[in-house]
């Protein structure tokens, strides 16, 4: 129960909902009152119909719906696109081998002291 993975996990799932309530609050709190401001009407909850006697709140569903997308895309523009970047600039081109050269006709990697392309068998010039 101890293990690792079983702690790791736990810690994640607890860290998953804290971080799930604090980008649902930036959303409620800041993004749909933005889009309100621009848009005019920030709830849809109050569109229904009623077909015998069921009532169908499809406003409610405009709202979970629009709620996932600027979710969605808040998670895509300030974590997903910010990572990736600073995982792009912390990974390191590996040096060149020194004991390898390429081949002037077929551009295979070749040993520095080979006089043949074992590839393309072309003659190479002694280095």
């Amino acid at each position: 129960m101890l293990r690792g993975n079983v702690v790791d996990l736990a810690v994640a799932i607890v860290i998953g909902v804290a971080f799930t309530a604090v980008i649902t609050a930036f959303v409620e709190d800041l993004v749909t009152p933005l889009i309100a401001a621009l848009g005019g009407e920030p709830d849809f909850s109050a569109l229904d119909f009623t077909i015998n006697g069921s009532t169908f709140r499809y406003g409610d569903f405009i709202n979970k719906v629009i709620s996932f997308l600027i979710i969605a895309a808040v998670i895509f523009f300030f974590v997903v696109q910010p990572v990736n970047y600073l995982m792009q600039r912390a990974k390191k081109e590996p040096p060149p081998d020194p004991t390898l050269k390429k081949c002037p006709e077929c551009l295979s990697d070749i040993p520095v002291d080979a006089r043949r392309c074992a590839f393309c068998t072309a003659q190479l010039a002694a280095a």
